[in-house]
């Protein structure tokens, strides 16, 4: 079996290869949301009070500390409205963002702005707030080799932007969806008769793919050591019962009864609170459904200002625009 295929790390080049088609289309369905079913900023009725020649400066800025990311997801939704918006950052995805930072700073029609604002700060918001959170967890996990993971438990149509924002948190990826790996669980065992007989499956069936299987208890995961599964997953394993396993796998290997080291991952009940002292344990991951499943939108905004960078009021920037062109 190629050691990329199970190496977890290796999943961020194949959500990379997802991201170039689904962020031109959740930005597509985003926009159309907003736009009468169409990408057409003239839908937004409110933005044609404005002359289309009509040119301003805006930024977008965030109210609070965080990290940072969605740069592709806003670059997008100002391609799908007007190519011609130009874009000027002063982040990059991953980045460590401070109150009252400003981003980037856009120059377009007004209208075009104003009709993309909600869009493009709703996937920065989101993504920005993943990556925040993701980030508090990784901090709680620092001189440690236990990896966090995410989860599916991802809002729908979103997968793989969180997915992202997990990995510029500096968390990291576990199977995208359903065909990238195989997970054996309580009903697949059931199913199939055994452990041993679920894996022997999975690998007659793609001999290619990482296997993990879930177990419940300690005999359960005896059983997996076994199989020579690639991952064993600990759902809902006391303290006591993660160091007995990592114990039971270390001393396996010692034995040679086993003929590889199998990954161990804890999943279920995990906290901010008991995160470090399940790693502490010497598992290799994590898996935290919340970063993903529980999503506190970081405080971003748009406004307008002038080409100095300095803020001004909309209502008076575009008093002086109206003015100017009078004369």
């Amino acid at each position: 079996m190629p050691e990329s295929l199970k190496n977890i790390d290796m999943r961020r080049e194949l959500l990379l290869k997802r991201l170039k088609y689904d962020i031109p289309n959740r930005v597509t369905q985003a926009l159309k949301e907003d736009l009468g079913g169409q990408v057409n900023p003239q839908m937004d009725i409110t933005s044609q009070l404005f002359p289309q020649n009509q040119h301003i400066f805006a930024e977008i800025i965030t109210r609070e500390n965080g990290i940072f990311c969605g740069k592709a997801w806003l670059e997008e939704v100002f391609i799908q409205l007007d190519p011609k918006i130009t874009i000027t950052w002063w982040v990059k995805d991953g980045d460590l963002l401070k109150t009252n930072q400003i981003l980037c700073q856009l120059f377009g029609p007004v209208s075009t702005l104003l009709s993309g604002e909600r869009t493009a700060l709703n996937f920065l918001q989101t993504l920005s707030g993943v990556a925040t959170k993701v980030n508090d967890y990784v901090r709680l996990l620092s001189e440690l080799d236990t990896k966090l993971l995410d989860t599916r438990k991802t809002l729908p149509g979103l997968r793989t932007a969180l997915k992202y924002a997990v990995l510029c948190g500096g968390g990291h990826n576990h199977r995208l969806g359903l065909d990238d790996a195989f997970l054996i669980k309580e009903n697949h065992i059931i199913a199939l008769g055994s452990i041993k007989n679920a894996v022997n499956n999975a690998k007659a069936l793609n001999p290619a793919l990482p296997i993990e299987v879930e177990v419940e208890s300690l005999d359960e995961f005896k059983q997996a050591l076994s199989t020579q599964a690639d991952i064993i997953m600990l759902d809902n394993f006391t303290l006591l019962m993660m160091q007995q396993a990592v114990e039971i796998r270390d001393t396996a290997l010692m034995q040679n009864a086993i003929q590889h080291r199998p990954l161990l991952e804890v999943s279920g009940n995990v906290t901010q609170k008991t995160l470090r002292r399940y790693a502490e344990t010497g598992i290799d991951y994590i898996s935290v459904g919340d970063l993903t499943k529980n999503v506190q939108a970081l405080d971003l905004s748009m406004r307008f200002c002038d080409s100095r960078n300095e803020d001004i009021d909309a209502s008076e920037r575009l008093k002086t625009q109206s003015v100017s062109e009078d004369k």
